[in-house]
């Protein structure tokens, strides 16, 4: 009996001991170092926030397996050097992001120390100083009266602030609306404001779709040929026959370990586009399913700067064809370590810079009287020709989610959606963009389509 008792009592033992978890490993803990590091990074030396401010924001609730680690790390932050490390391991080196002008801040790979910063590719020529020019290129003469019912209007933008009305536990930092080219409506939270900027998230990947668009005008790409992928090139390798059209529309086929929304050793793991994202398997045939993919968009990214040819000159394109061309001069699209633009969800902008960016898109292509995208391209990327999300109430285009199934919305409606609700709306046929930014934690949803049919009610 006595035997049987201790069995028992070791069998129970061994089961919560099992139900426990592990305690994280080294390569989880270089993660989140990694993940510390560079967001701090940004939001510092990108945004001018300070440190306590992205720990209470930014640092919280997005990634669960690292939420309970990266608290525990410290942080250094070095302020003239404009350098931030982790720890995370006595045996190992920090982990290190650093600033550069105009490409913000990249990530050294794991096991590098601080000698490696001088290695990172770099793109310092100053940014034109355009808020003295009229909106939409500056921000002079940028506001103007809403058409409609203005009361009804600043109530609607009031309780998107609210945290309940358009998703219980919704943080919203800003909020802008652009009716017939001018700001009618603009609010922040405490601590925010015109210039101050925030991590897009996926709202990159419109603005990726966008620097391809820039491209097929200039007839450096043709979106349906086959992308420009070096490592792909070997003989019997089945990838040559994607195109970037198939990357643009989430239906390369390629395959991952994870969702294909998750792409840590990419983001916070100190990989790169050219080592990490290249080397994904090809699962099914091209342009048959969708699967909604960072590496999708990186990598359409990567083939443009392949079909460019000179690294300096693929650099400075982002800046000199579409950026500081449309005023969006507060905004920075951060790299790897090998200088790959990580498009799919690390820039920087304000709230204004993207409502520039909408009314690129509201106006067809043109802004201020020069044609930026080929004739057609809000078309294309407002057509849903590809395969499409199984579930959702959103259609998608090419970079560019549809909201075209929602009532109080017009059908033409197109909208670039990032995590933590980052949201770009443009509504081609009533001249209005509207622009939400927030920090929402895991687990709350903004109401994108409520708070669009809300704002497009309140004007004529």
């Amino acid at each position: 009996m006595k035997r049987f008792a201790a069995l028992l009592l070791c069998l129970c033992i061994c089961a919560v001991a099992a139900a426990q978890p592990k305690p994280p490993g080294p390569y989880e803990r270089a993660i989140a170092a990694g993940y510390k590091a560079l967001t701090l990074c940004s939001g510092i030396f990108n945004a001018g926030r300070s440190e306590a401010q992205m720990s209470a924001l930014e640092l919280k609730g997005i990634y669960p397996e690292y939420d309970a680690i990266v608290p525990t790390l410290a942080a250094n932050v070095d302020a003239q050097r404009k350098i931030v490390s982790v720890a995370f391991d006595d045996a190992a080196p920090p982990r290190i992001a650093a600033w550069r002008p105009n490409l913000g801040c990249a990530q050294l790979p794991a096991g590098a120390t601080i000698d490696a910063v001088a290695t990172l590719p770099r793109f310092d020529a100053p940014a034109p100083n355009l808020d003295g020019k009229p909106w939409p290129l500056g921000d002079k003469q940028a506001t103007g009266r809403a058409r409609g019912d203005r009361r009804a209007l600043a109530r609607g933008v009031d309780l998107a602030f609210d945290g309940r009305h358009y998703g219980d536990g919704s943080e919203t930092t800003a909020v802008v609306v652009v009716q017939r080219g001018r700001i009618v409506a603009e609010k922040y939270r405490e601590g925010f404001g015109p210039h101050v900027s925030q991590r897009t998230w996926s709202v990159a990947k419109s603005l990726a779709g966008t620097l391809i668009g820039v491209a097929r005008k200039e007839g450096r790409i043709d979106p349906a040929k086959p992308v420009s992928i070096a490592q792909w090139q070997q003989p019997g390798d089945p990838r040559p026959v994607i195109t970037t059209d198939n990357l643009l529309r989430m239906a390369s086929g390629l395959s991952g370990a994870t969702a294909g929304n998750r792409t840590d050793a990419l983001y916070f793991g100190g990989a790169t586009v050219d080592q990490d994202s290249a080397a994904a398997p090809l699962l099914m045939p091209p342009g048959s399913t969708f699967r909604y993919a960072n590496n999708d968009i990186v990598l359409a990214v990567r083939g443009l700067r392949e079909r460019i040819g000179d690294d300096g000159e693929a650099l400075a394109f982002p800046f000199a064809r579409l950026l500081w061309k449309i005023g969006m001069t507060r905004t920075v699209p951060e790299t790897d370590w090998h200088g790959n633009y990580v498009l799919s969800s690390q820039v920087w902008s304000t709230a204004r810079d993207l409502a520039r960016f909408g009314l690129l898109y509201q106006n067809d292509g043109v802004f201020l009287g020069e044609r930026v995208l080929p004739e057609g391209w809000r078309q294309y990327v407002a057509t849903p020709s590809g395969p499409q999300p199984p579930t959702g109430d959103f259609g998608y285009g090419a970079t560019f989610w549809l909201l075209n199934r929602s009532p109080g919305v017009p059908a033409d409606t197109l909208v670039a959606i990032g995590n933590r609700g980052q949201y770009v709306v443009v509504v081609p046929s009533r001249s209005v963009v509207l622009v939400r930014r927030g920090e929402d934690p895991a687990g709350a949803k903004f109401d994108i389509a409520k708070f669009a049919a809300q704002v497009l009610a309140a004007l004529d």
